[in-house]
């Protein structure tokens, strides 16, 4: 029996790659392989690309000595920081116009506030320079009101005040200066820019005169002394009253007279009391005596008193009794 002849071996085909050299496999690794770039974006042609050999992707530098890819990330960097710069300057521009737009009111306000504060400001500053200026010192005193006073006289006594800057005259350096007239009742004082001081005065009302060791002295209602004289003042009734003039007869007597008609009080020459229920007058020439009583309800009184008069004249009657003011008798 006859052995099969054994396969021809073919002298071309691969050996396995256990059997290949150590030239054979160095010599495929070092051949560079070629491939395909996925098409660009923009629409380019892929381009084929040579891929590096082990050793070049191992990190061997480049023997041409330039960096491609430093040069443009360098490129890149510069442009990028340029218009970061522009892009926050933009941004705080928009910011700065966002927050005039929305802060309009509230700056609107606060220039009001400044305004108003800074006109305070200057009015305070002006009262207060007007206060110690020279150009609204006082060069001329006024006196209004005088009757029986003097008005020069009172003028004269205020002359201290003159070169007093009009805020700043002391009332009570006035009031010292007045005291010297016992007939000055009250004042006021009023200021007429630049340079006028009115001092208003009002009067002691006399009303009559009191018999005293010295002579008669006319007094006013409260028993205030106004003059003294040797003869009693004319055109002003005689005061005879007990207990003097802190009596409450004599407040009694100086109420009724306050309260008699102008045409009334000039004819009274004699006022008497010896106790606030008893109050007297006498009218005129012919004497003619008036009772009164007690103070209250002068005002009725008064006018009871004149329509009496009207209808009988003093000098047909030897008296007038008004003390009630229920019944009036005339005698």
């Amino acid at each position: 029996m006859r052995r099969p002849s054994p396969l021809p071996v073919d002298r071309a085909a691969p050996a396995s790659p256990d059997a290949r050299s150590d030239a054979e496999i160095e010599a495929d690794t070092a051949t560079p392989v070629r491939s395909v770039l996925p098409p660009r974006r923009d629409g380019r042609p892929a381009e084929v690309a040579d891929v590096p050999a082990p050793d070049e992707a191992d990190g061997e530098p480049d023997p041409s000595g330039v960096d491609a890819a430093g040069a443009d990330a360098a490129v890149d960097e510069e442009i990028g920081v340029r218009q970061v710069w522009a892009a926050a300057r933009a941004r705080r521009k928009a910011l700065r116009t966002e927050v005039r737009r929305f802060t309009v009111r509230q700056r609107r306000r606060r220039a009001l506030w400044i305004g108003v504060l800074g006109a305070l400001a200057l009015l305070v500053l002006g009262s207060l320079g007007a206060a110690y200026s020279p150009l609204f010192a006082v060069q001329q005193v006024t006196v209004i009101g005088t009757s029986s006073l003097d008005a020069a006289a009172v003028e004269e006594a205020l002359a201290g005040q003159i070169g007093t800057p009009l805020p700043r005259v002391s009332s009570s350096e006035v009031k010292a200066a007045l005291v010297q007239f016992p007939l000055v009742e009250s004042y006021t004082l009023e200021a007429r820019p630049p340079h006028e001081l009115v001092v208003r005065i009002v009067e002691r009302t006399p009303i009559g005169s009191v018999q005293s060791a010295a002579g008669y002295t006319l007094v006013d209602a409260a028993g205030v002394a106004l003059a003294t004289t040797p003869e009693p003042a004319p055109g002003h009734p005689v005061i005879t009253v007990e207990g003097g003039t802190g009596s409450d007869a004599f407040t009694a007597v100086g109420t009724v007279f306050r309260s008699l008609p102008e045409d009334i009080r000039t004819q009274v020459t004699a006022m008497s009391a010896t106790t606030a229920n008893d109050v007297t007058l006498t009218l005129g020439a012919t004497g003619t005596e008036v009772v009164w009583g007690n103070a209250d309800d002068s005002a009725k009184k008064a006018v009871l008193l004149a329509s009496s008069m009207a209808a009988r004249p003093p000098d047909g009657v030897s008296s007038y009794d008004v003390s009630s003011v229920d019944v009036i008798v005339i005698r």
